[in-house]
């Protein structure tokens, strides 16, 4: 899942440490999830967009893996 949580912090001013204390998360997490390395749960993507003050879709992009499952599983 892409995000786009890098730039609505930097249309902040706002650190990492920052973002993370309001959300409730290490630092660590929020380097993660900036490197698309962490996917948020549910719970704490909606917090994110809360934080920011826009909906979750604009802070989150779901992006299908290109290695996933094949069409013939789907059945």
């Amino acid at each position: 899942m892409k995000n786009r949580i890098r730039v609505l912090r930097a249309e902040l001013d706002m650190t990492q440490e920052q973002l993370a204390e309001l959300a409730g998360v290490t630092r660590n997490t929020i380097i993660s999830m900036e490197k698309d390395k962490y996917c948020p749960s549910l719970k704490l993507g909606f917090r994110i967009a809360r934080i920011f003050g826009v909906g979750i879709d604009q802070v989150f992009t779901y992006e299908e893996d290109k290695d996933g499952p094949s069409s013939e599983n789907d059945n």
